[in-house]
């Protein structure tokens, strides 16, 4: 599936960068570095059309929770856990949590739907989501440009040591997870804590 958005992307460049960045595109805004480094994309271009997708995706998913409450109630019943963490963070960190949920493994889409689900205004979701997306964009697109070289040689010794990366991986992945999973389990306990208190 990777290598098929790869392929689509050198191909039809600004239009799938879009699409991928509303989908949660990291892979997509690297890629659309390297293509940028190989003179392949104009830089500030893959940025304004990844941040833009970026924003859009997230928009999408604030009304969703703002208009189909009963559908993600329904639905999203087994993510019930990660949308009382998204609402404790809101409620503690207030906007930066907007600007921050890029970044947060499992949470991306949770937090805006969360936010749709409260009386956050509309508008100040959209401005602070807007300058988060293309701060999102541009420092995962840049950093690829700039080392795209070595970033080609990485995926290179990866596809050549494919039985070396992927043990890698998977450990890199797993303690991204535990350590998430141990961020949520320490807010719910002190949302607890603050409840018998």
């Amino acid at each position: 599936m990777e290598q098929l958005l790869i392929g689509w992307l050198r191909e039809y460049g600004y239009i799938v960068l879009f699409f991928w960045s509303i989908l949660e595109g990291e892979m997509g805004l690297i890629m659309a570095g390297i293509f940028s480094h190989t003179g392949d994309m104009f830089l500030p271009l893959a940025i304004a059309v990844g941040g833009f997708g970026g924003f859009i995706g997230d928009q999408i998913y604030f009304y969703i929770g703002r208009f189909n409450k009963r559908y993600i109630h329904k639905k999203l019943h087994s993510q019930r856990r990660k949308f009382a963490i998204a609402h404790l963070m809101l409620k503690k960190y207030g906007w930066p949590i907007i600007f921050a949920q890029r970044y947060m493994y499992g949470m991306r889409t949770v937090i805006p739907m969360a936010i749709g689900l409260t009386q956050y205004s509309s508008r100040q979701f959209a401005i602070i989501n807007f300058i988060s997306a293309i701060f999102w964009a541009s420092i995962t697109i840049i950093p690829a440009y700039f080392y795209g070289e070595e970033i080609l040689n990485i995926l290179k010794w990866i596809k050549g040591h494919w039985f070396i990366a992927i043990p890698i991986i998977l450990i890199v992945v797993n303690l991204i997870v535990i350590n998430m999973n141990r961020l949520e389990k320490n807010l719910l306990e002190k949302r607890r804590e603050r409840k018998t208190a």
